[in-house]
């Protein structure tokens, strides 16, 4: 029997941002209780954390994930190597992660959804952000990809390959392209201050599936905090609307959970799409009885926007 929530094409979306070790089994009853259709996650789950990949990975409610860069922390770069605390000849945490998470882990990869007529395309696993080739090892070791190139030509494949038009493409860091200002959404916040940190790779990628004609309601990411490190004055801004009627959202509110008079507030971004548009964007935190605490509205889409779609 068809649900009237996929004949209305309407779509609950959580966007779990940088876990970075906070996760729960409250999280996973918290989203029940939001009553969300599909969860994307955009890595970062901790420094190759499998236990908290196992317990995603065990949540039974459509989702879709990317790794992020601490999710090969001890495998991707030498000095992380040094600080391996497992023997990297009998144990590969990552791959156990990859394994873990099977066919919802959308690196380089798509995931397609039957019941909303979607898919979800993953940009590059493990990226650590910004314009230049760095931390190479780990896609060339995993994925035999050397460049920037070769990365967005495997994100194109994986659109070519969707089964839908509608695409949702889920990275952990985000495109470029999005601004040079150190509170935009990818948005270089360290000395020096200022730059597009984004990844142009997956910017790439993006134009090349808008130019081929794809509807893509959400491009959603995490890596660059919410908080800015050089000020306390200004946040990041979470939300960016393209003139082809894309959001960017940027989910990394960190730390996801925090304590406030001895009551635990998870929070999750929840994105609303309507018949393929998105209609609000909000960040959402809950409590401990599991009911919504505060809801913070990033976007909502205007009557002038409706009648023009």
């Amino acid at each position: 029997m068809t649900s009237e929530k996929t004949q209305s094409k309407n779509l609950k979306i959580a966007v779990v941002g940088d876990i970075h070790d906070q996760w729960e089994a409250e999280d996973g009853i918290a989203l029940k209780h939001l009553g969300v259709d599909l969860v994307l996650f955009v890595g970062d789950f901790g420094n190759e954390s499998v236990e908290v990949v196992r317990a995603i990975a065990a949540l039974d409610i459509p989702k879709a994930a990317v790794m992020g860069n601490h999710d090969a922390w001890y495998s991707a770069t030498e000095w992380g190597r040094k600080k391996c605390p497992y023997d990297r000849s009998k144990e590969d945490w990552v791959q156990e992660q990859l394994d873990l998470l099977g066919s919802s882990q959308v690196g380089y990869s798509k995931l397609d959804f039957p019941e909303w007529q979607l898919t979800v395309v993953g940009g590059r696993p493990f990226t650590w952000g910004g314009p230049e080739w760095k931390f190479a090892e780990i896609s060339r070791e995993r994925y035999g990809v050397t460049s920037l190139e070769e990365s967005s030509d495997r994100i194109v494949a994986a659109v070519k390959s969707a089964a839908y038009e509608t695409i949702i493409f889920l990275g952990h860091n985000g495109p470029s392209g999005l601004g040079d200002r150190p509170e935009d959404p990818c948005g270089k916040d360290w000395h020096p201050i200022g730059g597009d940190f984004g990844d142009p790779d997956f910017g790439a990628a993006i134009s090349q599936a808008l130019t081929a004609g794809k509807t893509i309601p959400l491009v959603t990411f995490g890596h660059m905090h919410h908080t800015l490190r050089h000020t306390k004055k200004v946040l990041r801004t979470p939300v960016f609307r393209s003139p082809e009627g894309t959001i960017y959202l940027n989910a990394a509110r960190v730390p996801r959970i925090v304590e406030d008079n001895g009551e635990k507030l998870r929070n999750f971004s929840i994105v609303n799409l309507e018949a393929g548009v998105v209609s609000q964007v909000s960040l959402v935190c809950v409590g401990n009885d599991f009911q919504v605490a505060s809801e913070e509205i990033f976007y909502k889409r205007s009557a002038s926007v409706v009648q023009s779609a």
